[in-house]
């Protein structure tokens, strides 16, 4: 196979779930840091994929209203940092805020008081990975698409899968009304920003969105939504014994993964547990009634896609832990590590190996 991507076809695009393990582990590598230097970078990363391979797509536009979103979350916990106070110790001094009097029962509660730089730099760093992770789940939401991702999933998650995508593609269409909506707005020479204008484009936005969810629930009332097949009761009883079985061993694979004495049973309890939810979900597809016309494949570049996020988030979980998380008390500057800056780099392999979209070529 070339590694020259080629044009965007309908044989040869690429999988949508192939974009989500992507992102998801550029999201697990930034939740192993608090390092803003890796988390900018990260970002970075995920903004160069989404300019070289997004589409003009209705969702292929949130990408901007997330970086946005990212960056309120990064405001309000600094406002909360500052308002309410921090836990963490400092010693250098920025201003002190009048403090407002709590009862006896509020103790370890506080509202005003000092604020010190130590508990800025710290809400800062913790602002800045959630941000980080919002930012990854929008690149996701503007590269793949939600249709053809509803398409791969199991039979037996369809009808949770349409309500899933019908809630992801609600952000997309909102940000495309609004900018559709301000755009005729400039063009009639009135203008698009302030309350009043705020205010005017809320109300076709509501509309539209309303619409939308008539001809939704239209379609798929149309096509049936929510037939089930016939099977034996014991089928259905297998059913939910290996799907709720195979979910409680992951959880307690999963306990035995974080805890400190866990080793010996972790790993076999999750492999049980995710091949009971497997059994399960191939089971729980005979209630399923509907075909599927031309599944996407998964072929070597989806591989090459998604195995750059995975590996992204093994290499930033193996990497040191005291360069991941810089120390506030006492405040030093932030360094880049090298080799974790260079395990995240591994996630531009998209933006070379994806097929191009159809407008850029």
């Amino acid at each position: 196979m070339s590694l020259a991507p080629p044009r965007e076809s309908r044989s040869n695009a690429l999988h949508a779930g192939a974009w989500w393990l992507w992102a998801l582990g550029l999201a697990a590598a930034a939740s192993r840091t608090t390092n803003p230097l890796l988390l900018g970078l990260l970002v970075g990363v995920a903004g160069y994929v989404v300019a070289a391979r997004r589409t003009d797509a209705p969702w292929a536009r949130s990408y901007g209203a997330f970086v946005k979103l990212g960056l309120a979350v990064l405001v309000v916990r600094l406002v909360f940092s500052v308002l309410l106070g921090s836990p963490i110790p400092g010693t250098h001094l920025l201003v002190t805020l009048p403090e407002v009097p709590l009862p006896a029962w509020a103790q370890g509660v506080r509202i005003g008081g000092r604020v010190t730089a130590e508990q800025l730099v710290f809400a800062l760093y913790d602002g800045a990975k959630l941000a980080t992770l919002l930012i990854c789940v929008g690149a996701a939401n503007a590269l793949a698409n939600p249709a053809r991702l509803l398409k791969s999933l199991p039979g037996a998650l369809y009808e949770v899968g349409v309500a899933v995508v019908v809630a992801m593609t609600f952000a997309p269409n909102l940000v495309a009304d609004v900018v559709r909506l301000r755009t005729a707005r400039r063009l009639r020479g009135r203008s698009a920003g302030g309350v009043r204008a705020v205010l005017q484009v809320g109300l076709p936005v509501l509309e539209g969105a309303l619409e939308r969810s008539v001809a939704v629930a239209a379609s798929m009332d149309a096509r049936g939504y929510g037939r089930t097949a016939p099977v034996p009761r014991a089928v259905r009883h297998a059913t939910a014994a290996l799907t709720l079985g195979g979910l409680l061993a992951v959880c307690v694979g999963a306990y035995g993964l974080l805890a400190a004495s866990g080793e010996a049973y972790a790993v076999p309890f999750t492999g049980a547990g995710v091949v009971m939810v497997l059994l399960g979900l191939r089971l729980g597809g005979r209630r399923s009634v509907r075909t599927r016309y031309r599944p996407d494949r998964w072929g070597a570049r989806a591989w090459l896609v998604a195995g750059s996020g995975a590996a992204v988030a093994a290499l930033m979980a193996a990497s040191d832990t005291a360069a991941l998380h810089p120390g506030v008390v006492p405040l030093v500057a932030p360094e880049l590590p090298v080799w974790p800056a260079l395990s995240v780099l591994v996630g531009l392999l998209p933006a070379f190996v994806a097929p191009l979209p159809k407008e850029s070529v």
